[in-house]
């Protein structure tokens, strides 16, 4: 797939076949993690691959959501990613954590790069923290920042609409529309 082909077909994937994930596949997601920038070059995050379905029926547990979606996919399919950081291996700079935000980085580049691949994926931000870290075992130190489940999609979702650049996207300050719509 072409770049913006892999921007525009990555969608929120809740249901999945029960394939597992190509070894290949899955390594060169995770080298595509593993190439992105955090701070300083400090690599705060790390992976953590799960494909053990009691493992994954525990995760799936600790998600929080109304309508039991996220938990379900969790445990249909075949693998679940999720990354951690450790918050000191990263900076701070005016109160902002950058663990989060290379932990967000390298996840985002995890999930485009399945997309890629011919899989789905699904960021899941919402969950017991606690329940992850005890189910894996995760130092004390190490924070669970995100969960994708990732497999081939049984069921491919209908794109939600695509947002108006005018109401999102200003040039040189607050409410001054960009107006360049590209399709």
């Amino acid at each position: 797939m072409q770049f913006y082909d892999v921007i525009e077909n990555r969608i929120s994937v809740k249901k999945f076949e029960n394939t597992p994930v190509d070894k290949d596949s899955l390594a060169r997601a995770i080298n595509a993690a593993m190439r992105s920038p955090s701070w300083k070059n400090n690599t705060s995050y790390r992976f953590i691959l799960v494909d053990d379905p009691r493992e994954k029926d525990l995760i799936a547990e600790a998600v929080l959501n109304d309508t039991n979606e996220s938990s379900k996919a969790v445990k249909q399919a075949p693998m679940v990613a999720i990354v951690v950081a450790d918050p000191s291996k990263s900076g701070v700079v005016a109160d902002k954590e950058y663990y989060l935000v290379d932990s967000a980085i390298a996840m985002e580049h995890f999930m485009l790069a399945a997309t890629n691949e011919g899989y789905g994926t699904c960021w899941i931000g919402a969950f017991d923290e606690n329940k992850i870290r005890r189910t894996l075992s995760i130092p004390n130190n190490n924070r669970v920042v995100a969960i994708t489940p990732i497999g081939k999609a049984s069921e491919i979702p209908k794109h939600h609409d695509k947002k108006d650049v005018s109401e999102y996207v200003f040039l040189n300050k607050w409410g001054d529309s960009y107006t360049k719509n590209y399709s």
